[in-house]
């Protein structure tokens, strides 16, 4: 046997035994949060409504031990990654499951979330399905940052003592995912483990500045014109004063309230309650119209409001 293979082979069982550190494989959160967009991204074309994921954890420990806080409670994908000569695991809980479901058949959360702890129904089973399909392509998509990978959706259990992926003491990474959508959440979980990512430690040691900064130049102006093109609500603000309770409950029809705002008395142009601008009135092909002349000093303006002058 070449002896250099065999001092990697020894440090590579060394290793696997003292298991990963998580604090010195940086690039394992970049790439959980970046699968947490993808996921949120492709979920956009089938649902009406908002879901958001966000990396919640990310732990270490043994494969058994963490399939046993699901036990009964979530459905499993085991994935087959040849490139890592490995499976991992894909999870979504009850919760999950079934904030997804409303989700996308177009519930809008109006309806008390589901509260038993019964089987999964067929349609439930085979949206999860669905949803694991697209979390093999968030996973490789988002593994290409340090190497290629291909992650092949082989089967559904619904008993984690049936998602076998090895020994169940076996040391492995799980990162977890919370789901919000329609003010119900829910979580996910990856399983992975830590003999797969060991070939790859020394790439998920280090981060550089493209790793954590990549953006589609197309997305970016996406994004952009759809910001711009959003509607907002512009109010201009003659003048403000304050009164009592009483003096609004004697106000009658016709009755003239005087203010003390003149045609040269700057006034406040707002949006959504926030200030924006000072402005002068005019007018303009018979039509009033106000001139912006100058920004708000928001700092000022907080000042005027505590101490009155």
């Amino acid at each position: 046997m070449n002896a250099a293979v065999s001092h990697q082979d020894i440090r590579d069982m060394l290793l696997d035994a003292a298991g990963l550190s998580l604090d010195k494989l940086p690039m394992l959160h970049v790439i959980f949060d970046r699968m947490a967009t993808h996921c949120a991204d492709g979920l956009r074309q089938y649902a009406a409504s908002q879901a958001y994921y966000s990396l919640s954890n990310l732990e270490s420990g043994r494969i058994g031990d963490m399939l046993e806080m699901y036990e009964a409670n979530a459905v499993a994908g085991v994935f087959h990654v040849p490139e890592w000569d490995s499976h991992i695991i894909v999870g979504f809980d009850r919760d999950f499951v079934f904030t997804m479901v409303e989700v996308l058949f177009g519930g809008d959360g109006s309806e008390p979330p589901v509260d038993d702890e019964r089987s999964f129904s067929n349609i439930e089973i085979r949206i999860a399905q669905a949803l694991f399909e697209q979390m093999g392509k968030a996973l490789a998509t988002s593994f290409a940052l340090v190497k290629k990978a291909t992650f092949t959706f082989q089967r559904l259990e619904t008993r984690m003592d049936f998602a076998v992926i090895g020994r169940r003491n076996n040391l492995a990474i799980a990162s977890k995912f919370l789901l919000q959508a329609i003010n119900r959440g829910g979580e996910m979980f990856v399983i992975i483990p830590q003999s797969a990512l060991t070939p790859m430690r020394q790439r998920l040691s280090r981060v550089t500045a493209d790793d954590v900064s990549t953006r589609d130049p197309n997305w970016t102006r996406h994004i952009r014109s759809e910001v711009n093109r959003a509607e907002v609500t512009l109010r201009v603000i003659m003048e403000e004063r304050q009164v009592t309770l009483g003096d609004v409950a004697d106000l009658k029809v016709g009755q003239v309230l005087k203010l003390q705002a003149t045609p040269r008395s700057k006034m406040k142009l707002e949006s959504s309650d926030h200030p924006l601008f000072w402005c002068t009135l005019g007018q303009a092909e018979g039509s009033y119209v106000v001139r912006v002349e100058d920004p708000v000093d928001l700092e000022q303006e907080f000042l005027d409001d505590i101490i009155p002058r």
